[in-house]
C-alpha cells in the first residue's frame, strides 16, 4: 500500500483522502435519513385519536419529541389548523423549506467528490505521461523501459484510483437521493392526509399559542 501511494505521488494522496471523507459522509447521511423515515402512517392514525379527544397541547408535544422532517410538517398544521386550510398549507410548506436542508445536508459535497475524483485521475495520468517524456527527453537516444516505468505506473495507478473513488460514491449519493425523494413524498403524503383529517373534524382551538413563534 505504502509502495503504490509513492508511485501515484501527491495526487493519490489527495485520492485517498476524498475516498476516507466520501465514506464518511455517506454513512452519516445514510444514519441519519434512517433515523428521519418513520412510519408516518402510524405516527398520523396515533396523532388522530389524540386529536379527536382535543388534546391539541399534547399532538404538538409529540411532533415536537419524533424524529424527521414529517412530524415537523405535521406540527405547523396542528398549530395554525384554527385559520383555515390555506394557512395549514403554506404553514406546512414554510416547515418543509426548512426540513429539506437538514435532510441533503453534505449531500452536494459527496456530489462534488464523485465528480473531482476522476478528474484528479485524469491529472494524475497527464502528469505521469509528462514524467515519461522528460525521461525520454533526458535518456535519449538509449532509452530503456525501466525509464518509463515509473511513469507509466504513475498515471495508470492514478488514474484507477480516481475511478475506484467517484464509481461508489456516485452510487453512494444517487442512493441517498433517493432516501430524500423517499422522505419529501412522505411529507407531501402526510400533509395532505394531516388537511383531510382537519377538513372532517372540528379539533377544539386549545392549541399553545407562543409554540406558533
Amino acid at each position: 500500500m505504502v509502495e503504490v501511494m509513492h508511485q501515484g505521488g501527491p495526487i493519490m494522496v489527495v485520492l485517498l483522502v476524498i475516498g476516507f471523507l466520501a465514506i464518511a459522509i455517506f454513512l452519516e447521511r445514510l444514519f441519519q435519513l434512517h433515523r428521519a423515515q418513520i412510519r408516518w402512517r402510524d405516527f398520523l392514525q396515533g396523532l388522530f385519536v389524540i386529536l379527536k379527544r382535543g388534546n391539541v397541547a399534547e399532538a404538538v408535544s409529540l411532533c415536537e419529541e419524533a424524529s424527521g422532517p414529517v412530524p415537523m410538517v405535521i406540527r405547523a398544521a396542528i398549530l395554525h389548523h384554527d385559520e383555515g386550510a390555506e394557512q395549514m398549507r403554506e404553514a406546512m410548506r414554510e416547515a418543509g423549506l426548512q426540513e429539506i436542508p437538514r435532510i441533503e445536508k453534505n449531500m452536494p459535497l459527496l456530489a462534488t467528490l464523485a465528480h473531482i475524483a476522476p478528474m484528479l485521475g485524469l491529472l494524475g495520468t497527464i502528469l505521469g505521461l509528462m514524467q515519461m517524456l522528460i525521461a525520454i527527453q533526458q535518456r535519449a537516444p538509449l532509452v530503456h523501459a525501466g525509464d518509463l516505468a515509473a511513469g507509466l505506473w504513475a498515471a495508470l495507478l492514478v488514474s484507477a484510483a480516481g475511478l475506484a473513488v467517484s464509481i461508489p460514491a456516485y452510487a453512494g449519493y444517487n442512493m441517498l437521493v433517493g432516501r430524500v425523494e423517499s422522505l419529501t413524498l412522505d411529507m407531501e403524503r402526510a400533509a395532505a392526509e394531516i388537511l383531510n383529517f382537519f377538513a372532517q373534524n372540528k379539533v377544539g382551538d386549545a392549541v399553545l399559542k407562543e409554540k406558533k413563534a
